[in-house]
């Protein structure tokens, strides 16, 4: 191998490892929900790039409403999974959609995109 080859070798490894760092080790963003006066634990969550916040802490046993609004046309955030609880949206670009969900058990509980690259959690106490 030459030096040029060396290099590019380098660089495309520490690439690599930045976009792993990046989908799968970044610093996350938690929020709690705030409880209407009905008793609705409601969470307002931006898709841009990633879902922000991406942590979501909300109590067991309480009905839960999350608002995504999806700011962006980006085609890997256009659909949401929430396997744990049986639930995939489409979220249009530039619009809010709502999912209420009841959670009945503690515990991490992951929602992603289609493709599995935008990543969330919803920690339920």
């Amino acid at each position: 191998m030459d030096t040029t080859a060396i290099i590019v070798t380098i660089v495309g490894l520490g690439l690599a490892a930045f976009v792993l760092w990046y989908f799968f080790f970044s610093p996350r963003q938690t929020t709690s929900a705030v409880s209407s006066s009905s008793g609705v634990q409601e969470v307002d969550i931006t898709v841009k790039g990633g879902y922000s916040p991406d942590i979501i802490e909300v109590e067991r046993g309480k009905p839960v409403q999350l608002s995504f609004y999806r700011d962006e046309e980006n085609s890997c955030s256009e659909e949401l999974l929430m396997p744990d609880f049986s639930i995939r949206r489409d979220l249009p670009a530039f619009k809010t959609t709502l999912v209420e969900l009841l959670p009945e058990k503690a515990g991490t509980f992951t929602f992603t995109c289609g493709m599995g690259m935008l990543r969330g959690s919803l920690v339920v106490k």
